[in-house]
């Protein structure tokens, strides 16, 4: 039998009952002490959190006492010369005096942080962003940078480039242009840093790999490139480059670059960032976009990019680079060679230079893969750069000259000395524990690696070049089985025709001609100083070198004698000093008059003046 209770409804008295609350006899003088209390809780945690506030503020205050007083200094007026806008004074401060101060106080170890020298600059977020920027970069080059440092840097420089893309209109902010340039070459160096690290999953504690699981989106490829072509966008900067280029007039080019463009600061940017982007496509192994971003720049010797000579430097190295990686020799020697004449014109005024250290790194690099270059296509270049190469690497040079697997080995050190560091694109499964001991167990090869390996096989292609090369160059003819006997290599005759033919498909190229603007134009040429037909197992050798012509040299040198000499002959002689007379009329004396002079005549003329 059911219950029949299971479906029995109370009714609504029950109901109303049951949710009936006690009525509570009023009493005043406990609800009055009740809100005391609360009141005095409230006053006891208010002051609290004042002793707290008062405290820190004390060990701040102590902490600041313990900041030299020359930095303090500094910083104040730091702060006030950006708040004017006073660009000799920031530069000033900024090249000499930051540097100055940090090998007096801060060789070993970190800046004050912005926390702490907030109150001598009036708590300015945006110093203090511009601070940190600084601190940052003195931390990566003196320093070892830890896991917290990374992101930090990352969190500033990110809300530096919101502040200037994202404001209303332009900040009122104006900042030398090598400060700019410094901001950005950092900004990659800390991105392909960060990258370079966190590809390598060994030697990292739990925290940091905890760390990196979370923070996936910390020093992305996609944001650093986001903000590079947002600073171009901004800035407008290709499209006034190719108004100049156009020969458009200064108020054309200024409508074109509209509000932001327009400003020294976001024009700068937006050039700089260009250089930026080359470097950063060419460490993520894209050389053909990276010369189709600088196709608009110009890199001719009265460039923009030449008045910080970091800057000139480091985008010939990544230009050239890019040649390399494209197989186009030629422009790669033209390129190293232009830059490495320039370095050394320019040697005398950047040795006190705080950069000088990583400029002369960067071209001793260069220096190697110029000895690469003209060891794979070899012709004409300059003679001066050319034996700086031959004193660096002489033994090296020997061995590439010489072929065979010691040369692949020399090849491989060379470039894995002087070749860029080239980036991961993907990081480690650091969110997935299961996938990331995969990882571990079959990492991927390495990016480096992987170019190393592209360079290589290139190189093996033309492995017998060289020697085939030196033997035709002793002879105008020569039958193809004395070459047999001549080579090094065992083979028969179609060997040597093969590696004939090798030669001559190995001394072609794309290279940039001399009416060409855009870096990835080129036309067919022989790189060769030599040429050969085959008729049969008969091989007919031509030399092809252009000796060069010294009757333009003396011809224009004579011509621009002959026009000094006429502007000379045309002007006008000096005029004649007058004797000064005395006030008083009496004839001075003829040594007096000597001394005075009058003008110098030849001492003919003076015998015969005497006579008369």
């Amino acid at each position: 039998m059911a219950d029949p209770t299971a479906f029995y409804e109370p009714a609504e008295d029950e109901l109303l009952s049951s949710l009936a609350v006690p009525v509570q006899s009023y009493n005043p003088d406990s609800e009055a002490d009740e809100y005391r209390r609360l009141q005095e809780l409230e006053q006891h945690a208010y002051a609290q959190q004042q002793l707290m506030v008062a405290e820190q503020e004390q060990e701040q205050l102590q902490a600041l006492e313990q900041v030299p007083e020359d930095v303090k200094r500094f910083l104040v007026l730091f702060h006030q010369a950006i708040l004017e806008n006073d660009l000799p004074t920031i530069t000033n401060m900024y090249e000499s005096g930051w540097n100055k101060l940090t090998q007096a106080h801060y060789s070993q170890n970190e800046w004050p942080e912005a926390e702490l020298i907030s109150p001598l600059v009036g708590n300015d977020q945006v110093f203090l962003t511009l601070y940190r920027e600084l601190y940052f970069r003195h931390v990566y080059a003196k320093l070892q940078p830890t896991i917290d440092d990374r992101f930090q840097s990352y969190e500033n420089i990110c809300e530096l480039f919101n502040y200037l893309l994202n404001s209303e209109g332009p900040v009122p902010l104006d900042l030398p242009i090598q400060w700019l340039w410094d901001m950005l070459d950092e900004f990659v160096y800390q991105f392909s840093s960060f990258a370079s690290w966190r590809a390598n999953p060994k030697n990292k504690n739990e925290e940091e790999l905890e760390a990196l699981a979370e923070a996936q989106h910390i020093w992305s490829c996609y944001s650093v490139l986001n903000v590079l072509y947002s600073l171009v966008q901004k800035s407008q900067i290709n499209e006034q480059l190719k108004a100049e280029k156009e020969g458009k007039s200064p108020e054309e080019v200024a409508e074109i670059a509209g509000d932001y463009g327009s400003k020294p600061l976001y024009r700068n940017l937006g050039y700089f960032s260009l250089i930026c982007l080359l470097r950063v496509h060419v460490l993520l192994g894209d050389p053909t976009l990276a010369l189709q971003t600088m196709e608009h720049v110009d890199l001719s010797g009265g460039a923009f990019l030449t008045r910080i000579t970091a800057c000139h430097v480091t985008t010939y190295y990544h230009v050239g680079c890019a040649y390399m990686a494209l197989g186009r020799w030629p422009d790669a020697i033209k390129t190293f060679i232009s830059v490495l004449i320039f370095f050394i014109r320019m040697k005398q005024y950047h040795t006190r230079s705080y950069q000088y250290g990583s400029i002369a790194k960067q071209c001793e690099r260069m220096y190697a893969l110029l000895a690469i270059c003209t060891t794979l296509s070899p012709g004409p270049s300059d003679e001066s750069i050319m034996s700086i190469v031959k004193e660096h690497y002489a033994d090296q040079l020997a061995i590439l000259q010489r072929g065979g697997d010691e040369a692949l080995e020399t090849f491989k050190d060379l470039f894995l000395s002087a070749s860029p560091k080239y980036l991961n694109v993907n990081p480690p499964p650091y969110e997935d524990p299961s996938a990331l001991e995969a990882y571990l167990a079959n990492p991927p090869i390495d990016a480096t690696q992987r170019f190393l390996d592209l360079f290589i096989s290139d190189v093996v292609a033309v492995k017998g070049v060289s020697n085939v090369r030196q033997l035709l160059k002793l002879y105008t003819s020569i039958d193809a089985s004395k070459l047999v006997t001549f080579s090094q290599d065992e083979g028969d005759e179609e060997e040597v025709l093969q590696q004939l033919m090798v030669l001559k498909a190995a001394s072609r190229t794309y290279a940039k001609g001399q009416a060409q603007d855009k870096l990835l134009d080129g036309e067919r040429i022989v790189t060769n100083n030599l040429d050969f037909t085959i008729d049969g197992a008969m091989v007919h050798v031509e030399e092809t070198t252009s000796h060069r012509r010294f009757a333009g040299f003396f011809i224009r040198n004579a011509e621009h004698s002959q026009r000094v000499f006429n502007t000379i002959k045309a002007s006008p002689l000096p005029i004649q000093r007058k004797p000064a007379t005395a006030t008083t009329g009496a004839p001075q004396d003829k040594n007096e008059i000597k001394k005075t002079g009058a003008a110098w005549q030849p001492k003919r003329a003076r015998v015969v003046t005497a006579a008369q």
